[in-house]
């Protein structure tokens, strides 16, 4: 049984500059998965939440682009939250973790890596339904 416990903060490689830092991403290696889709979330208004969902496959990676943000992770019998603040600094989100991410920064931007390419089938967002699936 998945669990919480699974989801994993990582922190992603940072090459330093005085120019500016630059932080490689690649699938299967800095990320416990090979990325096949990429998003992101940005105009979030004062208040908003997104996600309020989990997934029946699919894994995410979740960075702190820019600003910050926090993640309520529920595994439907613990609750945590994960704030991400850094963008060297992922969230691993396997499926079946109900995830909703709150307290967005003004300007934050969450870029979203998956493992898979967008299926409406894959989204399990009744909360009432999620408990169910992970009862039975």
């Amino acid at each position: 049984m998945i669990s919480i416990n699974d989801c994993a903060v990582i922190e992603l490689p940072r090459i330093a500059n005085r120019a500016g830092n630059i932080t490689p991403i690649q699938s299967g290696l800095n990320v416990p998965f090979d990325i096949k889709r990429v998003f992101y979330l940005y105009d979030i208004p004062a208040g908003e939440s997104r996600g309020a969902h989990a997934h029946k496959q699919c894994h995410q990676f979740l960075i702190a682009a820019s600003g910050s943000f926090e993640i309520m992770l529920d595994d439907g019998e613990n609750k945590r939250v994960v704030q991400l603040n850094r963008p060297y600094y992922g969230l691993h989100i396997p499926p079946m973790i109900w995830a909703c991410e709150l307290n967005f920064s003004s300007g934050a931007i969450c870029l979203v890596l998956a493992s898979d390419t967008y299926q409406a089938t894959d989204y399990i967002r009744d909360y009432n339904q999620y408990q169910q699936l992970i009862n039975s």
